[in-house]
């Protein structure tokens, strides 16, 4: 993931800033605790497209 791209990407709900998973090729937003897939080096910004994140999973920082 590019930083650049990173750094003016934010959470499409609360417009929040993502954290990176790159373990896991994820997006998340802490806030929401959702978790926005990355395909192909493409963030998939939609939120009927995002994983709600467990009360229980840890999120990276």
């Amino acid at each position: 993931m590019d930083a650049k791209l990173l750094e003016i990407l934010v959470c499409p709900i609360c417009k929040g800033p993502l954290f990176h998973d790159k373990s896991k090729q994820e997006l998340i937003c802490r806030a929401d605790r959702l978790a926005f897939a990355v395909k192909d080096g493409i963030p998939v910004m939609l939120e009927s497209e995002a994983r709600e994140l467990p009360a229980d999973e840890e999120v990276g920082s």
